[in-house]
């Protein structure tokens, strides 16, 4: 069985994720933790439930999904997981840090490259990615259909969607992933957001303006 714990960090109220199984192996998700006291929360968590960290997944690479992300590799020394087309985003955050007014240094650590269809196996249970560009272009998100549950990153949020006036975000684009690789999943299939609450598939389709048909 999977269980998720979810953080809000940073100053943009980024949601991280970690999700786990009964053995303890655990994936990080976008890592936001910003300053000693958020990570320490972090990995406080990690070590008091014993998680073995397998891979620090990216939904993408936005600056404020990413703040944490030497501090894990550091910590972890796993894989970064993130789509190839991401990788220009990410690369671009110390001078979208900089507009921001703070110092961001360039990544260093092991990035692989994951696409649309792969799998990834956290013991027996399996998640799908599922490309859903727009408001990035390299965006991702991770589907595991046995429990109905979905990481959407920054697609679909509660009443809401993701935002497209960045660089590269496409406002078409994102409508188009939404419904045409979210909609079609079950109804009841529990979003885990990259801001705010969580929600479902079938709620959105119902409630959600910006994707009344």
């Amino acid at each position: 069985m999977l269980h998720l714990k979810s953080f809000t960090f940073n100053p943009f109220s980024e949601n991280t994720y970690i999700i786990f199984n009964d053995d303890r192996e655990a994936f990080l998700i976008d890592p936001g933790n910003f300053g000693e006291e958020e990570t320490k929360k972090l990995h406080e968590f990690i070590e008091d439930n014993k998680l073995i960290i397998k891979n620090i997944l990216l939904t993408h690479a936005h600056i404020d999904h990413v703040l944490g992300l030497q501090s894990a590799y550091d910590q972890f020394r796993v894989p970064v997981l993130l789509h190839a087309t991401e990788k220009e985003i990410l690369d671009r955050n110390p001078m979208d840090a900089n507009r921001f007014g703070f110092f961001f240094k360039p990544f260093e650590g092991e990035i692989q490259f994951i696409a649309e269809n792969d799998t990834l196996h956290l013991g027996n249970d399996i998640f799908k990615i599922l490309f859903v560009p727009g408001h990035s272009p390299g965006h991702i998100a991770f589907h595991n259909e046995a429990q109905k549950l979905l990481i959407s990153g920054d697609v679909l949020f509660e009443g809401s969607i993701g935002r497209t006036d960045l660089y590269k975000g496409n406002h078409e684009q994102l409508i188009d992933s939404i419904q045409t690789k979210l909609f079609v999943l079950d109804d009841n299939t529990r979003v885990y957001s990259g801001h705010g609450n969580s929600t479902t598939i079938g709620f959105e389709k119902s409630h959600n303006p910006f994707l009344k048909r």
